[in-house]
Parts: C-alpha cells; sequence; structure tokens
C-alpha cells in the first residue's frame, strides 16, 4: 500500500466518531466545512467538530495560562525597574534577577536541528521571501505566482531607472527608457553569467551546436559561458521563439528570445525580457497584514488558503478596461542540454502565518460561552486545509515533500514554542499525518523568545524550518517590557542602538550554531517603502550578507528586483564566514534603550515625533477599522510611504504610551496631535470614495480605536494592538 492510499485507509478507519459537540459554531463557518473544506478529505463534520472540541479542551487552559505567565513576569519586571528607578542601571543585576524569575532560562547545550521532508526552496534556495495577506485573494494569487517575474517590467516600472534624459515612464512605452532597460538587464547578465570573450551588448545571435550553448559577437567572433554548467537548458516557444535557462547561486532565470516580439525585433540579440526565478517562498499571512475579527472574515481567509491548497483558486477583475482572470501558474517545462525534460516550479513554496497565543474568536464558541483561542483554530483549520495538497487534490503541489509550513508569530519563550510543537503533534494524530508532518517557523519578534532563541529552537529542533527577524514587533515589546526603565529614545535613534544591531547578529549565529545551514531558512525583515525600489536595490545587499537565506519583500515586483543581491551573493558562502566570527552577546541584547541625559529631545523635537506617531496610527487605523484592511500603505510625515501593519502600529502606539507615562508629553497634547493629524489623513484618503473622514468631529470609532491605542499602550498585554482593534472593528461592523 503506497503511502497516499495509506493516508485515506486511516482516515476511513478514524472518521467513525459521530457524537456531536457542545461548542456554538457559527453556521456559516459550519457551512463552510462541511461543504467546501471536507469534501475530498475523507473526513466528516463530526469527526472534524468534536476532534475541534478534543483540541479545545486539552489545550485553551493551557493557552491562558501561557498568557498568565506572560503578565506575571511582565508585572515583577516592572516592580523591579521602579524599585531600582533611583539607581543607576546594574546589567549584573538585572541579569541575575531575569535568572531569578525564570525570563531567562537555563542556557541549552549544543545541538543541531534535525527537521525533515523539508522542500529545497526552504533548505538550499536562497532568494525573496513575500508575505502577503491570504484574506485578499487577488494578492494571495500574484503573489503565489511571483515565484517568476519580468526584469524588465520590474526596471521600467520603478526608480531603479532614472528618468533624466528622456526616460520617462508616463504615457505610452518610452524607448529611451526601454535602452536604459535593456542595458541595465545585460549588465545583469555580464556580471551574473558572464562570458569567455566580449559582453552581451555586443551578442547577435545564441545557437546551440552539439548541445552547447555558443553566442555570435558583432565582429562575427563566437564566444560562449566562462563556467558552462551555468547553461541548464531551453524552452521552445515556436515560430522561432525560445527561452534559454541559467542557473546560478541555485537560481535560475530565463533569457527570452523572440524576433518578432516589439522588444526582441529591436535588439540586436533578439532578446525581449528576462524572466527570474524571483520569490522562492511567500507567507500567506492570516495575521499581522489581515483584519479578521469575526466567523465571517475566518471564512474568507480560510476560503482563500483553500483554493490554494486544492490550486482552484481564482480571481476575475477589470484591468484598464480589459477583464482578466486571475489563476495559478502552471509548472515550466525546459529540454536540458542531453534532450531530456525537467519541469521548475511555476509557483512560490508557500507557508501559512497562523495568529499568536492572544487573541480569541467569537466564530467558535465553548458551552459557557467564551471565544476559542484564535491560535488554536488556526493551526487546525490551515493544516486540515492543507491535507489537500498533501494527498494530491489538485493540479499542483505545493510541497513536493508532503510538509505543512506554520509559521508562528509573537511567542515568547521555550514554554510557548513547546506548546505550538505540542497543539501541532496532537493535530497530526487527529488528522493521521505522519509525525512532524508540521513543520514550524519561529518569528523572533518577542524579547523573551530573542533572549531564549537556543532554548525555543532546542524544543522545535525536528519541526524548525525558519527563524526571523521582526524589528518592529521586537522593538514594541522592548518598549512595552522595559516601559518602568524611563523613557525610550526616539524611533530614528533606537535603530543606531546597540540592542538592535545585536539582536539581528544574535538570530543568524544561534540559527547557525544549532545547524540551519543547508537545512532551514534565516530571515530578516521587511523593506517597508515599497515605492523605494532605488533604495531597495541600494541597500537590501545587508541581508544576505548578514548570512540570511531569505528576506521579506512588500510585492512581486520588490521580489524580482531584490533576487538579484542572491545572484551577486551566494548566502551559504556568508554563512560559513559568519560561522568563525565572534558571537553576539547576550549582555549586548540587554542594554534597554532609555535616553541617556544628553538624548532628552527638545520640546520642538518631541512634538514632530509624537506628530509622526500620530500620523502612522492614524493612517493605518482608520483602514482597518473601517474597512477591514489589514495592511496600507500610509504616507510618513514626510509624504514616503510605509508599508503598515498591526507591527508598525505596536511599535508607535507603545512609543507614545511610554512618553505619555513618563512625562515627556500629556495626555492632552496627545490628543490635540490626534486630532491635527487626523486632518492630515483625511487630505491624504481623500480619493478613496470608501473613506469615512475622521474630522472634524473627531467621534468615530476608528479616530477612538486610534486614541486608545495611543493613550492606554501601556495596559495592552505585551503591548499588543489586536485587543483595541478587534474591539473597535466589531462595533464598526
Amino acid at each position: 500500500m503506497d503511502a497516499l492510499s495509506k493516508l485515506f485507509s486511516l482516515f476511513k478507519s478514524s472518521n467513525t466518531i459521530t457524537s456531536q459537540t457542545s461548542l456554538k459554531i457559527s453556521e456559516n463557518l459550519k457551512t463552510f466545512v462541511k461543504d467546501e473544506m471536507l469534501p475530498g478529505l475523507n473526513i466528516t463534520p463530526d469527526y472534524f467538530w468534536t476532534s475541534f472540541e478534543n483540541i479545545y479542551n486539552k489545550f485553551s487552559q493551557r493557552n491562558k495560562d501561557l498568557l498568565i505567565k506572560r503578565q506575571l513576569l511582565q508585572d515583577q519586571i516592572d516592580k523591579w525597574h521602579i524599585e531600582n528607578k533611583h539607581s543607576e542601571f546594574d546589567l549584573d543585576k538585572y541579569k541575575k534577577f531575569l535568572n531569578e524569575i525564570g525570563y531567562l532560562q537555563p542556557r541549552s547545550k549544543n545541538f543541531s536541528i534535525s527537521t525533515s521532508n523539508v522542500d529545497p526552496e526552504i533548505r538550499k534556495i536562497a532568494g525573496p521571501q513575500l508575505v502577503v495577506p491570504v484574506m485578499n485573494a487577488r494578492f494571495a494569487l500574484n503573489a503565489a505566482n511571483a515565484r517568476w517575474g519580468s526584469l524588465y517590467d520590474a526596471l521600467y516600472g520603478t526608480d531603479i531607472i532614472s528618468e533624466t534624459d528622456g526616460a520617462v515612464k508616463e504615457g505610452g512605452y518610452n524607448p529611451v527608457r526601454g535602452d536604459k532597460v535593456i542595458a541595465f538587464a545585460k549588465n545583469f547578465l555580464d556580471n551574473t553569467v558572464p562570458l569567455v570573450n566580449g559582453d552581451y551588448h555586443n551578442v547577435i545571435k545564441f545557437e546551440f551546436i552539439n548541445g552547447e550553448l555558443l553566442m555570435t559577437l558583432k565582429d562575427k567572433s563566437t564566444t560562449h559561458l566562462k563556467d558552462k554548467k551555468q547553461y541548464i537548458g531551453y524552452m521552445d516557444k515556436g515560430e522561432g521563439a525560445f527561452g534559454l535557462l541559467f542557473k546560478n547561486n541555485n537560481l535560475h532565470f530565463e533569457v527570452q528570445i523572440d524576433r518578432d516580439h516589439p522588444i526582441g525585433q529591436d535588439d540586436t540579440a533578439g532578446i525581449k525580457d528576462i524572466l527570474m526565478e524571483s520569490a522562492i517562498t511567500t507567507i500567506q499571512d492570516c495575521e499581522d497584514s489581515v483584519a479578521a475579527v469575526d466567523a465571517e472574515d475566518k471564512i474568507v481567509v480560510y476560503r482563500s488558503w483553500l483554493g490554494l491548497m486544492k490550486g482552484n483558486l481564482k480571481r476575475s477583475f477589470d484591468k484598464n478596461g480589459k477583464f482578466i482572470t486571475r489563476e495559478l501558474n502552471p509548472d515550466r517545462k525546459y529540454f536540458l542540454k542531453d534532450g531530456k525534460i525537467i519541469l521548475l516550479p511555476g509557483r512560490s513554496l508557500m507557508l501559512v502565518r497562523n495568529v499568536g497565543h492572544l487573541m480569541t474568536n467569537p466564530a467558535i464558541k465553548d458551552a459557557n460561552d467564551n471565544e476559542v483561542p484564535e491560535g488554536i483554530m488556526d493551526a487546525f483549520f490551515t493544516s486540515c486545509i492543507s491535507i489537500h495538497d498533501i494527498i494530491g487534490n489538485g493540479p499542483y503541489k505545493n510541497s513536493k515533500t508532503k510538509s505543512i509550513y506554520i509559521v508562528k508569530p509573537k511567542m515568547h519563550g521555550p514554554e510557548e514554542v513547546q506548546f505550538t510543537c505540542d497543539l501541532f503533534e496532537e493535530i497530526e494524530t487527529i488528522f493521521n499525518l505522519p509525525k512532524k508532518t508540521i513543520k514550524i517557523g519561529i518569528m523572533d519578534e518577542e524579547r523573551r523568545t530573542t533572549l531564549n532563541l537556543k532554548e525555543c529552537i532546542e524544543v522545535a529542533k525536528d519541526r524548525v524550518i525558519f527563524i526571523n527577524t521582526g524589528f518592529l514587533d521586537r522593538t514594541g515589546d522592548e518598549i512595552h517590557t522595559s516601559m518602568e526603565a524611563g523613557p525610550m529614545v526616539t524611533k530614528a535613534a533606537m535603530k543606531n542602538k546597540k540592542w538592535i544591531n545585536t539582536y539581528e547578529n544574535w538570530n543568524v549565529d544561534i540559527g547557525l550554531e544549532t545547524g540551519f545551514l543547508g537545512k532551514a531558512q534565516i530571515g530578516k525583515g521587511m523593506w517597508p517603502m515599497p515605492d523605494e525600489m532605488l533604495e531597495m536595490y541600494k541597500t537590501k545587499t545587508m541581508h544576505p550578507k548578514a548570512g540570511a537565506n531569505c528576506a521579506w519583500v512588500p510585492s512581486p515586483t520588490a521580489a524580482t528586483l531584490h533576487v538579484m543581491h542572491y545572484h551577486q551573493i551566494f548566502v551559504k558562502e556568508e554563512q560559513e564566514k559568519i560561522l568563525q566570527r565572534e558571537k553576539a552577546k547576550l549582555d549586548d541584547l540587554l542594554l534597554i534603550p532609555f535616553m541617556n541625559k544628553n538624548e532628552f529631545p527638545t520640546k520642538e523635537e518631541i512634538q514632530k515625533e509624537i506628530e509622526n506617531n500620530a500620523q502612522g496610527i492614524l493612517g493605518y487605523v482608520v483602514r482597518w477599522v473601517d474597512q477591514g484592511i489589514g495592511c496600507s500603505k500610509v504616507p510618513d510625515i514626510n509624504n514616503v510611504g510605509l508599508m503598515e501593519d498591526r507591527a508598525t502600529c505596536r511599535i508607535s502606539s507603545q512609543h507614545i504610551s511610554n512618553w505619555l507615562h513618563h512625562g515627556l508629553c500629556s495626555e492632552k497634547e496627545v490628543l490635540e496631535i490626534m486630532k491635527k493629524m487626523a486632518v492630515v489623513v483625511d487630505e491624504q484618503n481623500s480619493g478613496d470614495v470608501n473613506y469615512k473622514k475622521m474630522s472634524p468631529s473627531f467621534d468615530g470609532i476608528a479616530f477612538k480605536a486610534a486614541c486608545d491605542l495611543a493613550t492606554k499602550g501601556k495596559a495592552q498585554p505585551s503591548g499588543y494592538t489586536e485587543p483595541i482593534l478587534h474591539k473597535m472593528r466589531l462595533r464598526r461592523k
């Protein structure tokens, strides 16, 4: 019996339970599960819901206890800072205290992770990682299809190509700009797959002789690749058009030749485009970038993930007067040099980010009318949906190794990671999945996780496939945890503090120390300015240089541009170098970023900082609460569009709350600034027909939510924004 047949057999034998649950389940969610989610899985609704109730009964109290422990530790840390506020900060004393209360865990001995059945996109291929709200099916499709992207389009449409000397991008196709794009692209070829003689600017012909690729230059001489192994094969597109497949640093790209194409016919070599393997992996997000507060919203989230896992997700829309239907891309077929055929994935490998441990959701309640923890709900639902992919219920495969990849955010320390691993194990048992099918990505974005990162990895050493840094959430937790230590430096100054640079290095050091090289991803955070692609291109080399084999980007276009960095830098070699460097130090991580006496801002500087924070909060919250948009491009005080989600909102609200608490500003002043910046945000959104103005009445739910985040941030658990946002969104709906 093969594995697939065995899996079906196990499902059938286990689905005999028909007892009814005591859960109170939203009718629309029950219908979705019965009519859309379970067909094709041989899982009955009775078995599904009874199993979910068993999971809830087994893990809900433990979930609550972990949240209680968070608060108990926070109370002790607050008390310590209050008792020591008149003394100079004593690092040794502070560290001893953190050890005594169990905030710092006993140090793990050396070990290496042993996660098996991991796809090569995670183990071997370094490249961009997209993060996209799975709630938006169109965005989810775009991200899944961003495995391949046009380099010419990405260059032409962004500021990487300057608009000087007549190279403007407005209007129809501009051949002057096009020439600049082509020149840039050929420089990329020269640097990535160089020729023995000459360069790609002088190539006039590509041809195959005895299975080898030869290029003819303008002077009629022929040449070939310096490294012949970089040429892999070709795609025959018919009528003289073809694609040449190259491979560098485990990444592919296709040089497309078509002399009948409007671009190709004017190119000396007939090149019409370069198709880049771009977004190697994509995190389909159920968390920070979505606004899902009830059963209706969760169904949208799960339905989109279901369509991706079954391979049948489609969206039709009008684009510039043309009706377009978007669906998942098929795999790409190439002929190798020896005539054999290979298929390359047409889609990004998809991971799914569940929510954290904090929030509950009214979609399901227990017999006592308690809402179920949303993190438990997400784990159960997204895992079950992923079985469609495992057993092949669609035209495509996501994971070739039959794994489920769940990224878990906002965990505080090893106990919470252990809780998640135990939950995954129970889900595997319920659905008769092989042990360790469900892999975990650990987001290193909370202070207690950072300080105990090695210990967190150890408890998940046979499941972990991913760690990353998320400095916004991490900074939010840094501020909240040390709220009583003193007023924190400005956000700009925060980036230059020793602890945050240590944090970035510590994450990579611990990952490599525990055997991530060639086995798992080490990630870096999001590029926050989606319109500033030139700046991204200039600076984001720092991520592969830092040893990160994936780094977050905000769009498919950004992925196509950022992937060039991974052609320039072979991350495996960088990681091997980093293994030899001096390791980041725990003591430096514990340095709290409160102001020194010479860092206190002027009244004008305080005003500007609060205005900037307030604008970000308002611009994000007004769309979240009024329109249910979980991720927005929000102009900052300098009118630079920044990607805002709950993480950016968390740091801004905690920063204002910290300054309020320490008297750098008053609540009255903060509220006046909120009103002032609400007018600015209203004007910025004047073109949005769905936008509801906050001014001049300032009595709307969204404005109230934004003010509460700023003035009540100290009281929020770990400084999270979700409790206020969810409450206000539900009220607005």
